[in-house]
């Protein structure tokens, strides 16, 4: 059922700054791949081009082999949520999704089916500019589904949704995966990428980092680490730091617990008993998309601590 999304060395140019450089990448139908990067990175760039809602400086990209702009009655192909504020705020539910169903040719009923598929068949008929970020969020979502399309891309569609709208996000894309759809999400929450996403795109800088399995990627982190329960933190902590590691407390203030790098667990497990200290807890931690994730892109992120690089 899906089409495939082709992005084919997309480059755009804002006067002298390049905010997606040569970009290229696939997203195949049957799979839900996330979209990632630093603030900055050139992701909702990047979604409003293949969209056509951005012209690319050089490059191009396509969806099911030509450009969006070229598919005639584009709801019916593509289904986008970039932002779930562009609405008319004066309108109500139902009136604006009459209005896109109108406009490309969708059958009248839709409407309804997808008020109630989202979640907001009971406020169909309240004005937009009453809802909450969340239920916006939800009517965006609903205007994506209306045409019943094989492609579907999302900005960041999970801001202001509650943990019940969280759940259910995951679950929909799932499904709609599963039912042969295209799939493309962007976020910044590396733990819904962890529970939604297939594949990923990772960019940095408008660049490609990566683009492969989320389980290939989350394992490229070198920095594993291995969680220290014992009463004697500080005494182990100066043990390890002598030996080469990295010590930081972990969890909460005064917990006596300490996170290492550089050292395996059998290394520190040794140099505990040869000083005569107890280890309660000796774990090591498996690969962690978000580690793979701060390291791998530690070199593109336009901003550190509130200061351009």
């Amino acid at each position: 059922m899906g089409a495939v999304i082709e992005v084919n060395e997309l480059t755009k140019r804002y006067g002298g700054k390049t905010a997606v450089d040569h970009l290229s990448f696939t997203v195949r139908p049957g799979q839900v791949t996330g979209f990632l990067g630093p603030n900055g990175a050139g992701k909702s760039t990047t979604l409003r081009m293949i969209l056509g809602l951005d012209a690319p400086t050089t490059g191009a990209a396509t969806v099911g082999g030509v450009p969006f702009h070229r598919h005639p009655r584009g709801l019916r192909h593509v289904g986008a949520l970039l932002d779930a504020g562009q609405v008319h705020g004066g309108r109500s539910a139902a009136a604006h999704l009459s209005a896109l169903a109108r406009s490309n040719g969708i059958p009248r009923r839709r409407v309804g089916e997808v008020l109630q598929e989202v979640g907001l068949a009971e406020a169909a008929n309240r004005r937009i500019g009453g809802f909450s970020l969340g239920m916006k969020q939800r009517l965006g979502i609903a205007s994506a589904l209306l045409g019943d399309p094989p492609v579907l891309m999302f900005d960041e569609p999970i801001n202001g949704m509650d943990p019940e709208g969280v759940l259910w996000v995951r679950r929909l894309f799932r499904r709609l995966a599963a039912e042969g759809r295209t799939v493309f999400l962007s976020s910044h929450l590396m733990s819904e990428m962890e529970n939604t996403a297939d594949q990923l795109v990772v960019i940095g800088r408008g660049r490609l980092i990566a683009a492969e399995p989320l389980r290939d990627f989350a394992a490229r982190g070198t920095r594993r680490s291995v969680v220290v329960g014992t009463p004697q933190a500080a005494e182990l902590a100066a043990v390890l730091t002598a030996a080469g590691a990295s010590v930081e407390p972990e969890g909460s203030a005064g917990a006596e617990r300490l996170a290492v790098t550089g050292l395996p667990a059998g290394r520190i497990g040794a140099l505990a008993h040869e000083n005569g200290i107890r280890l309660d807890e000796l774990t090591t931690r498996t690969a962690s998309l978000e580690a793979a994730f701060m390291e791998l892109t530690a070199d593109s992120t336009e901003y550190v601590a509130g200061q351009p690089r």
